[in-house]
């Protein structure tokens, strides 16, 4: 597997911010080649949480000197938003749409990083989900609500799809999420005609295997790429930052749905890619999201792609 480039890329909005006019727009983008496959990954911008919405459920006295080690504060939590691309024989799959128009005012910017990798929205043939949470659905559809992949096939795994489009979900879901689940119920009604869905250790496309990583959302997907013997492993929020999440994976996170579920899914996950060395994008991770789990003590740790 070649790493053939890692560059900071900016969009209008960059230039915008220089001059006050605008909210800055620069994100990094990693890219490598494998086999027949291209990954890259770009940039929607980034979240801003609430520190309790992940760290509130976890033991505080051991959780502060991790975030401390890594310079993490305990308040609010700045999230990239990093979505993954494949160029792969005739085929151009997005993994997750980011926020779009109508989340938060940082992200939604998969148009302006699209623009900037030379990509155009109707050139995309397929776009496959990790879940449904409004950070990676809600950009399926543009400001005159039409899909934006116009002549994309959508994919989503059955679990996840049958969660979200169940009517009853609006009213058993945390009432924190129920805007969530009224907007995934919508945007995905006005998909159902054309969606495509798939089981656990699927092969969806050619290389691509879906690989069921439940907890964070009650059908969440993790994707596993592969071209001969290199592979990446497209991790959506199965694994959301790089520093408690690969410490201490076992805790629960408040940011997941069934946290003892996701906990698993969590370590189960590291387990493998760290043993087979295997390259990993997180949708959450820094600088692109692309790099390596690597042992460390009772843990792991995040290696970064190098530049």
């Amino acid at each position: 597997m070649q790493l053939t480039r890692r560059t900071l890329l900016q969009g209008a909005g960059a230039s915008l911010a220089l001059t006050g006019l605008g909210p800055r727009a620069i994100w990094a983008s990693t890219q490598v080649q494998f086999g027949t496959m291209q990954v890259q990954t770009l940039s929607d911008g980034y979240l801003t949480l609430p520190g309790d919405l992940l760290f509130a459920p976890m033991p505080q006295d051991e959780l502060a000197p991790i975030l401390a080690r890594h310079g993490v504060p305990s308040g609010a939590q700045k999230s990239d938003c990093n979505i993954t691309l494949l160029r792969d024989a005739d085929r151009l799959v997005v993994f997750d749409t980011g926020s779009g128009p109508a989340f938060q005012q940082s992200a939604g910017k998969l148009t302006d990083a699209l623009d900037t990798a030379g990509v155009a929205p109707g050139e995309v043939t397929h776009v496959v989900f990790t879940h449904a949470h409004p950070d990676h659905l809600w950009g399926v559809l543009d400001d005159f609500d039409e899909p934006f992949f116009p002549n994309a096939e959508h994919m989503m795994g059955q679990v996840e799809w049958d969660y979200w489009i169940n009517p009853n979900t609006v009213d058993t879901i945390d009432t924190g999420r129920t805007t969530m689940a009224v907007g995934a119920r919508r945007r995905l009604t006005m998909l159902q005609d054309t969606i495509t869905l798939f089981g656990d250790d699927q092969e969806i496309l050619p290389g691509v295997a879906a690989r069921a990583t439940y907890g964070h959302t009650p059908g969440h997907m993790s994707f596993e790429l592969r071209s001969g013997s290199d592979s990446v492993m497209v991790l959506g929020d199965a694994i959301t930052n790089s520093h408690v999440a690969f410490e201490r994976p076992g805790w629960a996170s408040g940011s997941d749905q069934d946290q003892s579920t996701a906990a698993a899914a969590r370590t189960r996950l590291l387990d493998q890619v760290s043993a087979d060395q295997m390259r990993l994008i997180g949708y959450h991770l820094p600088g692109g999201g692309m790099g390596r789990a690597e042992r460390h003590g009772d843990g792991y740790r995040f290696i970064p792609e190098n530049t």
